[in-house]
């Protein structure tokens, strides 16, 4: 039985759920940023996803990644599975721009969250839902 991890769910907001992922919005308004979970128990890395649903996964990183692209004119889509922090097999797709606040280096543990406010992030959600749901 697929349960997300307690740091993802406690740091993001969820968009929608996708054939293989569950799409949610990290709450830090200093990067567009979105988060794509494979909803399997147990797996750490990439190649622990079984080779029928390695495919779902590109589809789905191109699909958030290709969202982002459209929503937020960014300079650059970063797109990384660190685990280590959370170990949760978890893909990053960020909005990047040479203004934000930590262009060119990484996001990760440069600066506290900003999170943001309600009307902020429900259009953001409703914004990525209907644009994930349509393509």
């Amino acid at each position: 039985m697929f349960k997300l991890n307690d740091r993802i769910n406690n740091d993001t907001f969820e968009i929608c759920d996708l054939k293989l992922c569950k799409v949610l919005l990290m709450n830090d308004q200093s990067y567009p940023w979105i988060i794509l979970v494979p909803q399997m128990e147990g797996l750490t890395e990439l190649h622990h996803i079984p080779q029928k649903q390695q495919a779902d996964l590109w589809v789905e990183i191109n699909l958030a990644s290709q969202m982002m692209e459209d929503l937020f004119k960014p300079k650059s889509i970063n797109v990384a599975a660190l685990g280590n922090v959370v170990t949760q097999l978890h893909v990053h797709v960020v909005a990047r721009y040479e203004n934000d606040p930590t262009w060119p280096g990484p996001v990760w543990g440069q600066a506290p969250a900003r999170p943001y406010d309600d009307k902020q992030r429900l259009d953001l959600i409703k914004n990525a839902f209907n644009r994930l749901q349509n393509t």
